[in-house]
């Protein structure tokens, strides 16, 4: 499926209703979405989007421009991509997620309903010296419902942050966040296998 803004893999479904390859400037560039995708009503995606493979959007996303999105990404209903963010392969992002720009997703990650990725230390304050400053979430980060990161921070690979945790410094891999600020402890063994969504099986080695 082509149009003068976009280019769509095979099987992928656009809902009416939809804007894809939205134009933010002269001579943007072509919004490229892969195989199997499924972008319902509402969406709005900007030109100069790259998107992979079976990726699904829930109704009222928005995915600014010049963000990447690896295979296998579910992105969901009222949740916004702010531009300039890269999102890995095997991602599930659900409703009301704010990103914002020049964050960084990494493989087997999952954010609950709600999570907040800032990138603004001073927001409307220091306007001379400002510099975003994106989130960056490693591999098989899994961030619970109402998280808020806070500009900047890294948190480790497959770290677990329980639901309604502000964090507002890094985090090494594999610990246990919780509380306001955010309180780091060792992972629960109980919490250490990998992240795996039953839509991936078949996609991707459970122990990889």
């Amino acid at each position: 499926m082509t149009d003068s803004n976009f280019v769509a893999g095979n099987s992928t479904h656009i809902d009416p209703g939809c804007i894809v390859g939205l134009s933010y400037k002269d001579n943007a560039p072509t919004t490229r979405l892969g195989d199997n995708c499924f972008i319902r009503a509402g969406s709005i995606i900007y030109a100069g989007v790259v998107i992979g493979d079976h990726v699904q959007t829930g109704h009222h996303v928005m995915i600014r421009e010049n963000t990447k999105i690896g295979n296998h990404v579910v992105i969901g209903t009222n949740s916004v991509c702010d531009g300039n963010t890269t999102i890995d392969a095997f991602v599930k992002i659900e409703s009301n997620c704010y990103i914002s720009t020049h964050c960084s997703i990494g493989t087997r990650v999952f954010l609950g309903p709600g999570v907040v990725l800032t990138n603004d230390r001073y927001p409307l304050k220091l306007r001379d010296t400002y510099k975003p400053e994106g989130v960056i979430l490693e591999d098989g980060v899994t961030l619970g419902a109402g998280v808020v990161v806070c500009p900047g921070v890294t948190i480790g690979a497959d770290s677990f942050v329980a639901a309604g945790a502000v964090v507002t410094r890094d985090i090494p891999p594999r610990s246990f966040v919780k509380g306001v600020p955010g309180q780091i402890s060792a992972l629960p063994p109980e919490l250490a296998e990998r992240n795996m969504a039953l839509s991936w099986r078949g996609f991707l080695d459970p122990d990889s």
